[in-house]
């Protein structure tokens, strides 16, 4: 449609013909028919946390906004676009009917999606009329606002409300003007005042206000202190997450576990709880978690995230994401709250652990261990998934030792059920074997290389070389704590080859320990490992069939030749710098070679008595 004959109309004020143009509009744009999307949700943002150890955090957004396929802009147009952005908010100012107020949001969204012609909206005046649309009360000299000049039935204003929501969206995170113009009106607060007083009345009004208050935290990080101070927006949240899920307490920090016959979580609110986590998760990013010494509610979040791994959604897919976004959650949480996880009696016959309930470190080890498998089944970078639950459990390793003792013994649960299943029983069958009851067990098999099978141990050895960083380093870093650190313990169960980036990025390539601080090592050598020690290769890792040696039958004279030969070799690709020859210092960092050899030759003459 011509745009122009959309802005004549606007201009002649008649409210009927405008409406009946824009919806015009509005169907062509749609056309063909877009691919349905939950709870017609506008938009869906993926937050996700790398390694805690990086030295930032990545976040990541997916935008697949409805009807985002279906369109393209003119950018011959863009003129016109602009002017009618600039039309649309003029008739959302007037008293116009909720229905004709709901076409011209529709319309807006669309347009929103252009970076391009937003210069009108992104002002204080086109996101105050956007607000007051919405049902927010943002900022005292906002006044009189077309939100409550409102005069249909409560299920108009509703559509009103989500619709200038969605448009809100779609500006602040197309619009870093309107993002600062967020902040200067007060956005947050009106949202967290709207969240106090709305919860169940429409689902898709609480989901794209906690939508659009988690793209305000993620895009504007000045502003995560202000909502954690000032507008109490954790306990907010958390009181959120309580009535999402119908929380009940049972103890100072133990929600009631679910029923057996508890239905799964429904699709409305899960998708509520995965805005509350993302944005839950932006807040806790704020280094102002010791100064605030708000450590029960916290522990409050731990307990529920707890119960959030215990719950199913509607699918199995919806539940790995429900879980993801917890995990991500629990991996900002202080060291010292994670104890909430274990700290609850052991119910329903589960095995007690030194007197801790591990049933959620076991749900931990299993989204594990199917995160491995798909990095290798999908053969790509699934960094986002897999660093977030391995940080998790390295730290609950490191600072828990029922957790680091119960994951040492523990097993491949999806093993264990299937097995299970299989047999009918209850109890494992007697030829089950050992080697996969534990992710680091008694070493026994020295034939195989440490990456070579099918046990977890393999799966996180083989992660120790993968492309991507992230997720080496971690997987590296989890079986470095499960070994307390050792440098000896590691390389027994990874062989040098595979360990030594996370050695030579820790200063220990000359052996010793990590800082971490653990209890004494017991002998846990098997007489397998004990008796094939001196036959296995350190840098594989494992007994090596005996080679032919090629230099057997070559003369004094042919040895030397090929020996300078490679040592020319050596010389010529270090000096094209195709190479760099290193050495390690005496504090098992890495150095250049020449650095090395000299301190080793000044150390040899300063211990010359002569």
């Amino acid at each position: 449609m011509d745009l122009s004959s959309i802005l004549s109309e606007m201009e002649s004020d008649n409210e009927e013909e405008t409406e009946r143009r824009l919806r015009q509009y509005n169907q062509e744009v749609r056309s063909p028919p877009p691919v349905p999307l939950p709870a017609r949700a506008a938009a869906a943002f993926v937050p996700v946390v790398r390694a805690k150890s990086a030295a930032s955090v990545s976040l990541h957004v997916a935008l697949p906004l409805q009807n985002s396929r279906t369109f393209t802009f003119d950018q011959k147009e863009e003129d016109k676009r602009i002017r009618l952005c600039r039309g649309l908010l003029t008739v959302l100012r007037r008293s116009v009917r909720t229905q004709c107020q709901r076409v011209c949001l529709e319309t807006l969204r669309i347009l929103s999606r252009d970076k391009r012609v937003l210069s009108p909206v992104a002002t204080r005046e086109g996101m105050l009329v956007l607000a007051g649309l919405a049902g927010l009360v943002v900022a005292e000299e906002m006044g009189d606002t077309p939100g409550e000049q409102q005069r249909e039935d409560e299920d108009g204003k509703e559509e009103v409300s989500v619709e200038a929501l969605k448009c809100l969206c779609n500006v602040v995170f197309n619009s870093t003007a309107a993002q600062q113009v967020a902040v200067d009106i007060q956005l947050a607060g009106g949202l967290c005042r709207r969240l106090q007083v709305t919860h169940t009345s429409c689902h898709e009004v609480g989901l794209f206000s906690l939508r659009l208050l988690f793209l305000l935290s993620a895009l504007q990080p000045d502003l995560r202190v202000t909502l954690r101070q000032e507008q109490r927006a954790m306990s907010l949240l958390t009181s959120v997450l309580e009535k999402t899920l119908g929380v009940r307490w049972v103890g100072p920090y133990e929600v009631a576990a679910p029923e057996p016959s508890t239905p799964p979580v429904q699709a409305e609110a899960n998708e509520r709880l995965m805005e509350v986590m993302k944005t839950l998760f932006n807040l806790t990013l704020a280094n102002s978690t010791e100064e605030d010494g708000d450590h029960h509610q916290l522990r409050l979040i731990c307990a529920i995230m707890r119960h959030v791994l215990m719950l199913k959604t509607e699918t199995e897919e919806k539940t790995e994401e429900a879980h993801s976004h917890a995990i991500n959650l629990l991996s900002n949480m202080p060291v010292y709250c994670l104890d909430v996880l274990i700290d609850l009696p052991v119910r329903g016959g589960l095995e007690q652990h030194g007197g801790k309930n591990m049933e959620v470190v076991q749900a931990l080890l299993d989204f594990m261990e199917k995160r491995i498998d798909r990095v290798v089944s999908l053969g790509v970078n699934y960094k986002e998934g897999l660093t977030p639950v391995l940080s998790l459990l390295t730290e609950s390793s490191r600072h828990h030792r029922e957790i680091r003792r119960f994951i040492k013994a523990q097993v491949g649960c999806c093993l264990i059920s299937k097995t299970l299943r299989s047999c009918r029983s209850t109890h494992l069958p007697p030829d089950f074997p050992t080697e996969f009851l534990q992710v680091l067990p008694p070493l026994k098999d020295v034939k195989n290389r440490p990456e070579v099978g099918t046990t977890i141990r393999n799966k996180l050895v083989r992660l120790m070389t993968h492309v991507d960083m992230g997720v080496k380093q971690s997987a590296a870093e989890f079986l470095f704590v499960l070994c307390k650190e050792s440098v000896d313990n590691l390389l027994k169960y990874t062989g040098y080859g595979n360990a030594a980036g996370l050695l030579a990025a820790r200063g220990l390539l000359a052996g010793g320990r990590g800082e971490g601080q653990y209890s004494e090592d017991e002998d846990s050598d098997t007489e397998e490992y004990k008796s094939a020690k001196p036959f296995i290769n350190p840098i594989t890792g494992h007994v090596e069939e005996p080679m032919p040696n090629s230099i057997e039958e070559m003369t004094e004279e042919q040895k030397e030749y090929e020996a300078e030969k490679l040592a020319n070799m050596f010389d010529q690709l270090s000096r094209q710098q195709v190479i760099r020859p290193m050495g390690v210092r005496p504090d098992g960092t890495l150095a250049p070679l020449e650095e090395t050899i000299s301190q080793c030759t000044v150390e040899s003459e300063d211990s010359d008595p002569d």
